[in-house]
C-alpha cells in the first residue's frame, strides 16, 4: 500500500524530498488520508508505523465511530477520525489537508447520487463512499448531516443565500454564499472577494 513520493498528492502535507515510497489508503482517492499519514505526520500522536500499528491492534482508532482495523484505512473529507481527542478532516486554501478539534460528531456528507429502490425509498449516494437509506426529499448536491448510526440529523439545500465550503477547483477551501442557481451552475460570491465566481455544485458542499 504504498506510492512514490513523486505521486504524491497536493493535499497530503508531506515533503517533497525524502524516502522514495510513502503510504496510500487502501482506496487511493485524492479526497481522503490514510491513517498511517494522519497520526505520524499530521497529527503527530505516533512517531513511526510501528507505534500506529500498535495503537490499530489495541484498537485506539476510530474512523466515524467505527473501530480501525488497517493503518492504511482511509478518512474521508469531513471524516471524524477518533484518537486522543475527535477530529475532522478538512481542507486549507492551499489546497492541503487539516484536522480541526471536532466537537459535533456528526458526518458531513455531500449526496452526489440517488437510486429509487422498491416500497418508494431512495438511497443517496454520498461523497466519502457510503450510502443511506431514507423517504425524504432530498436533491444531488445537498448536504447531509450524518450520525455514527446512520441516521440525518440536519439536512441543508444547496440553494440561494446557503453559506458553502468548497471542495475542489481553483477556490479550494474558500467559503462563501449563493447568491444565485441554475441547474447544476452555482453563482458564489466568496467571503473575502467582491466578485462572483460561477462554479457547478459538485464542487460545494452546503453548511
Amino acid at each position: 500500500m504504498h506510492t512514490t513520493r513523486n505521486e504524491l498528492i497536493r493535499g497530503i502535507p508531506l515533503p517533497k524530498k525524502g524516502t522514495k515510497y510513502i503510504a496510500h489508503a487502501l482506496r487511493f482517492s485524492k479526497s481522503n488520508v490514510p491513517v498511517v499519514i494522519a497520526l505520524r505526520d499530521m497529527l503527530h500522536l505516533a512517531s513511526t508505523m510501528k507505534e500506529v500499528k500498535q495503537m490499530v491492534h489495541k484498537k485506539m482508532i476510530k474512523i466515524n465511530g467505527k473501530v480501525v482495523v488497517d493503518l492504511h484505512q482511509p478518512i474521508p473529507l469531513f471524516g471524524i477520525l477518533h484518537a486522543d481527542k475527535n477530529y475532522r478532516l478538512s481542507v486549507l486554501t492551499s489546497g492541503r489537508f487539516n484536522f480541526e478539534e471536532a466537537h459535533d460528531l456528526n458526518r458531513v456528507t455531500k449526496v452526489i447520487g440517488k437510486v429509487i429502490l422498491s416500497g418508494g425509498v431512495i438511497q443517496y449516494c454520498l461523497h466519502d463512499g457510503t450510502n443511506i437509506i431514507s423517504k425524504e426529499n432530498i436533491s444531488v448536491g445537498d448536504t447531509l448531516y450524518v450520525d455514527f448510526e446512520n441516521k440525518i440529523k440536519k439536512h441543508v439545500a444547496l440553494d440561494k443565500g446557503k453559506s458553502v465550503f468548497i471542495i475542489s477547483g481553483n477556490n479550494l477551501g474558500m467559503k462563501g454564499v449563493v447568491s444565485a442557481r441554475d441547474g447544476r451552475q452555482i453563482t458564489l460570491k466568496l467571503n473575502d472577494h467582491k466578485e462572483n465566481v460561477v462554479l457547478n455544485q459538485a464542487h460545494l458542499l452546503a453548511q
